[in-house]
């Protein structure tokens, strides 16, 4: 368990799941929404970690489930899994920083991946989804790579995804190399090398308008549904879609 924010693992009668809590410092309430989120992404045809609210002493508190274990009758077997960070070669410094590259790992998905096609897929809606919401935490510790048997990696689930409100309506940017225009969180620049991820050009437009259309119009009642308050609704909105995202 890494990040900034507090986390704890705990378990029920059969999973694990991390905790992740609430800070006196928020600007809003980050267990819920980022539960909205992972069911957002979910709505958008994404494979996402299963997550859940529950109430501890009078707060809110994330559970996500581990899809790294698995619950048998002598405990727990631990799924080998490695990070975005560690198949890219590189590490989480500063000076680093160049080497994160979306185009980067997915040519080197498609080298080990049992289901190339479908993970090529999945990893770049899930880099539209990231910039369709804002995600600027889209760093390479938050994707990864996981193995049920001994030849079966595969990408793993979706899990950190928060969105980032910010006050810049033309240009944002993600964590990582997005296309040839480098991080910029734009459709025509994450179409520019679609072909990477084994889209054709029609396809990746597909994909984009698609999830971009949903977005727009069902982020509000899919938060709403799961209890992110109307104050919170409106401190987030600013991060969905943003105008830059189809300049031309």
């Amino acid at each position: 368990m890494g990040g900034a924010r507090p986390k704890a693992v705990v378990s029920d009668k059969d999973n694990l799941w991390l905790a992740k809590f609430n800070s006196d410092k928020d600007r809003w309430n980050n267990a819920i929404v980022e539960h909205a989120m992972l069911n957002l992404a979910q709505e958008c045809g994404l494979n996402v970690a299963q997550s859940k609210i529950k109430r501890v002493g009078g707060k809110d508190v994330l559970l996500v489930k581990r899809f790294d274990r698995e619950h048998t009758k002598d405990g727990y077997l631990r799924h080998r899994m490695f990070s975005a960070l560690t198949a890219l070669r590189t590490d989480d410094s500063p000076t680093s920083r160049s080497n994160w590259s979306y185009i980067t790992l997915v040519e080197e998905l498609r080298r080990f991946s049992t289901t190339p096609h479908e993970d090529a897929r999945q990893l770049f809606m899930r880099m539209v989804f990231n910039a369709l919401i804002s995600n600027t935490d889209d760093h390479p510790r938050n994707h990864a790579f996981i193995a049920h048997t001994a030849n079966d990696w595969r990408l793993s689930p979706a899990y950190d995804l928060t969105p980032t409100p910010m006050t810049s309506i033309e240009h944002r940017e993600s964590a990582m190399v997005c296309g040839n225009r480098g991080r910029w969180a734009n459709a025509k620049n994450m179409r520019s090398e679609c072909r990477r991820f084994m889209l054709e050009p029609t396809e990746a437009e597909s994909i984009i308008k698609t999830m971009a259309e949903f977005i727009e119009k069902g982020w509000y009642k899919t938060v709403r549904r799961v209890g992110v308050s109307e104050r919170d609704c409106e401190a987030i909105k600013s991060a969905f879609v943003y105008q830059g995202f189809f300049m031309e």
